[in-house]
């Protein structure tokens, strides 16, 4: 919950405006302030405070615990001009929510963390548990000392300015170690626990047979991901405490499910009891990995609990990445957090110098020229089956006329894959020209690359005969000249030569240029592969210069008859 303070009329407009924004994650503390802050800072996870950043220093240093404990808390100045992360930057999420508060409110995020300063990912903000010397290895990564990184096991970090050798270390790893001098230990969550119980298992035997088995292997229970056992078992009370008090979610497979997986020890006692001849090797299994621990029973007599542990391989990110049409400002905040997020970017080389300043220090990037998307597609999803987030990026909308469907058709299902949405150049031409697309329409590429002319002549000529808007794609090139002027000519069958056509160069870029037409008048020599040509149908006008496709053809009926 994050706790809302405000003194003043002008703090309490601005209060009020995220608590309305925000209802379920708000809490507004009315009365004196000292008292508001006090009641606040020991309720709440986050604080907004529309005050002097020195009043609220002052009335929270009574109050401060340690950096793990004390919320984060954020400090909006009464012109609403700045939003200062003051107290748990990291920790408390005050950095983000500064961030966050800015967007809503139209401040400006104001953040010291010297990691974010310089756009380095914190070790403490990773979302993994984090164990040793952050502060030493966090200050030779800014620097600029080498840093090692050492994964024990793979899993998608962000970028980090790492070497092979260094005097500091990043540890990755989900053994049962401590960290060393100058060392940090990040656990990712590759362990999965199967249990199986008898009713009644009382929770400290199921706890401790799992923190045993944990153990006995050289592994920490910090890496534990979930504990799995069969649907029956769903609410053994002695398993759900235990998952409970680890901090890990209880998963449940059916018993088919569980039969099906091959394990090294079956038994008959399960097959009888729940209808699968195992439950804690084959609920660790059944997402596939490797057996660290067999089936072993607790140390109880009668013994009630078994479990079983299963290192699953961490799971590469392919994150697919629509850039927009050319503009900084069509860039989606969600595009600009995967770039952010990604240890490798892969990229025709144009598009990557569009965005090489947002990518943050240790990225590496895999660029390539004109012709080659095979080979970036292959190569992204390389670089995520070994464990990498990795961002492959496209202009416009990834999925249209780009990088999406090379990589997804080289994609398994052994990698996460994650698709960002761009604004396509059909869409920014669009609100260039006015509403061209405000009925049916559809896009058509005249590259005959990668399709037959026939099949494009095939779709354009059904397009004018449906009168859908046409948007041509990839109109016309020095080594394809002939393709617009017969697209346009199968089009002219249908629809009249004062047919409106929008046609837009660069869309969003420092040179773009448009133009309104007719079907009649345009030359097609004057367009060329940076153009996007949008023809409109047969209720499409031309209204004060702009671009008009009505939703309806009651509209076209109706202007038709007062004429």
């Amino acid at each position: 919950m994050i706790g809302l303070i405000s003194a003043t009329a002008a703090g309490a407009a601005a209060r009020d405006r995220l608590a309305a924004a925000w209802p379920d994650r708000t809490r507004v503390y009315e009365g004196p302030v000292g008292d508001a802050v006090r009641t606040a800072f020991a309720q709440c996870e986050q604080l907004v405070c529309f005050l002097a950043t020195g009043a609220v220093v002052r009335l929270v240093a009574p109050l401060l615990s340690g950096k793990t404990e004390d919320p984060g808390v954020v400090c909006v100045d009464e012109g609403g001009r700045f939003a200062v992360s003051l107290l748990g930057g990291h920790a408390g999420g005050a950095n983000e929510l500064a961030r966050e508060v800015g967007d809503l409110l139209g401040a400006e995020p104001v953040v010291t963390t010297a990691t974010d300063a310089v756009d380095l990912a914190g070790l403490d903000t990773l979302g993994l548990p984090v164990e040793g010397d952050v502060a030493g290895v966090s200050r030779a990564l800014l620097d600029g000392e080498a840093v090692a990184l050492r994964a024990e096991v793979a899993w998608p970090l962000p970028p980090l300015p790492v070497t092979d050798q260094g005097s500091y270390t990043i540890r990755v790893t989900d053994r049962l170690v401590e960290a060393a001098e100058r060392e940090v230990v990040l656990r990712p969550p590759t362990l999965v626990v199967g249990v199986g119980a008898s009713k009644g298992a009382p929770v400290e035997e199921v706890l401790g047979l799992v923190e045993d088995a944990l153990r006995g292997a050289g592994l920490s229970v910090a890496s534990v991901a979930e504990l799995a056992t069969v649907d029956a078992k769903a609410e053994e009370p002695g398993i759900v405490e235990a998952a409970r008090r680890i901090g890990v979610p209880l998963v449940t497979y059916s018993a088919e499910e569980l039969a099906g997986v091959d394990v090294p020890n079956p038994s008959d006692a399960p097959l009888a009891a729940v209808g699968t001849p195992s439950v804690a090797e084959a609920a660790a299994l059944v997402g596939g990995g490797e057996l660290l621990v067999p089936k072993r029973k607790s140390a109880a007599s009668p013994a009630m609990a078994t479990c079983a542990v299963v290192r699953r391989p961490g799971r590469g990110r392919l994150a697919v990445v629509g850039l927009g049409p050319g503009a900084r400002d069509l860039l989606t905040p969600r595009a600009k957090a995967e770039l952010r997020r990604a240890s490798v970017l892969v990229g025709l080389d144009q598009y990557v110098d569009q965005i090489r300043d947002l990518v943050r220090p240790g990225t590496r990037i895999l660029e390539s020229g004109l012709g080659a998307e095979e080979e970036r597609a292959r190569t992204a999803v390389e670089e995520a089956r070994k464990g990498q987030a990795v961002a492959l990026i496209g202009s416009g909308d990834a999925g249209v006329y780009a990088m999406a469907s090379p990589a997804l058709a080289e994609a398994s299902d052994d990698i996460d894959v994650v698709g960002v949405p761009g604004v396509t150049a059909a869409l920014a031409a669009g609100a260039i020209l006015g509403a061209p697309l405000g009925h049916d329409h559809v896009s058509i590429s005249l590259s005959d690359l990668h399709t037959p002319w026939e099949v494009i002549e095939r779709r354009v000529r059904a397009a004018a005969e449906a009168d859908l808007v046409v948007t041509f794609y990839n109109p016309r090139s020095r080594g394809r000249d002939w393709q617009l002027p017969k697209a346009l000519g199968i089009l002219a069958e249908h629809r009249t030569p004062a047919t409106p056509v929008g046609v837009v160069r660069n869309a969003s870029r420092p040179d773009e240029s448009s133009r309104l037409t007719t079907l009649g008048a345009l030359d097609p020599a004057t367009v060329d592969m940076m153009t996007v040509v949008t023809v409109g149908n047969t209720a499409t006008r031309d209204i004060a210069g702009r671009m008009v496709t009505p939703r309806g053809y009651r509209w076209q009926s109706a202007q038709e008859g007062s004429e």
